[in-house]
């Protein structure tokens, strides 16, 4: 009886795993595809519309920081150094004393300053030291500002004699912003449903959003060179108001 040999070749086992390997990254990369993929596919098939939205909230200053100075001079430091402690003391007192409490009282811009002689002769020699200048201020945060015009009539009375400027702060701004925050988004869903109504489509989910600008309120100076000649009446002060602005840009799929 004759018998039929069969014949397989062998293929050699490091090309079988090559083999394999090579197939199930294959499956594994149509498998596991990112799913940002699979977003931007769905998004080129049914459009999208990209809208920006500005909410904006005025609100008027609840505080003000002033900085009020006294400046002495005399011949020497330490006479310029004791007058001016006793003249600041006065003022610090006077402050308290209308009611702002410690913790709203800080020492600002201390300094001695050495006065020189003006050189008239036209010589190249250096001037001599006449005197000596004290700069000592507070500065204040006053949180009521009913008290604001009467408190700085106050503190030149009671011996300041350079007001550097008032500040005019929103003490607490996070809750006015997050109110822009919520009007600038709805300011861009007004606009994307507009054009989409004209458009004749629907709008979808939102693919994307960001905040892209805040604005808060920027401390308003107010010089004060004039405040030395007010000793009878409260100095007269207007706030007046700032502006809080959110910035959003938001994208929407197309149905």
């Amino acid at each position: 009886m004759s018998s039929i040999v069969s014949y397989l070749p062998q293929i050699p086992l490091s090309f079988a795993r090559k083999a394999a390997l090579a197939t199930g990254l294959s499956m594994a990369v149509l498998a596991f595809a990112p799913a940002q993929a699979q977003d931007s596919a769905a998004t080129a098939a049914t459009g999208s519309i990209t809208m920006e939205g500005q909410g904006t909230v005025s609100v008027a200053p609840d505080m003000a920081v002033i900085t009020t100075n006294v400046v002495t001079t005399a011949k020497t430091a330490a006479e310029a150094l004791s007058e001016n402690s006793a003249s600041i003391t006065k003022v610090i007192d006077a402050i308290k004393g209308a009611g702002v409490e410690a913790k709203d009282i800080q020492t600002r811009g201390f300094g001695i300053y050495p006065r020189y002689e003006r050189i008239t002769d036209g010589s190249n020699r250096q001037p001599n030291i006449i005197g000596y200048e004290i700069r000592n201020g507070v500065e204040v945060n006053v949180r009521d500002l009913g008290k604001l015009g009467g408190l700085l009539t106050l503190v030149v009375e009671s011996g300041a004699n350079s007001v550097d400027g008032i500040r005019f702060e929103v003490s607490d701004p996070d809750e006015k912003l997050d109110e822009a925050r919520k009007q600038a988004v709805a300011a861009a869903r007004h606009k994307a449903e507009i054009f989409a109504d004209a458009a004749g489509v629907e709008l979808g989910n939102i693919l994307n959003i960001s905040e892209t600008g805040v604005q808060m309120p920027r401390p308003l100076m107010m010089r004060a060179e004039g405040m030395m000649m007010a000793k009878a009446d409260a100095v007269p002060i207007e706030a007046g108001e700032e502006t809080i602005s959110a910035n959003v840009t938001i994208r929407w799929s197309l149905k």
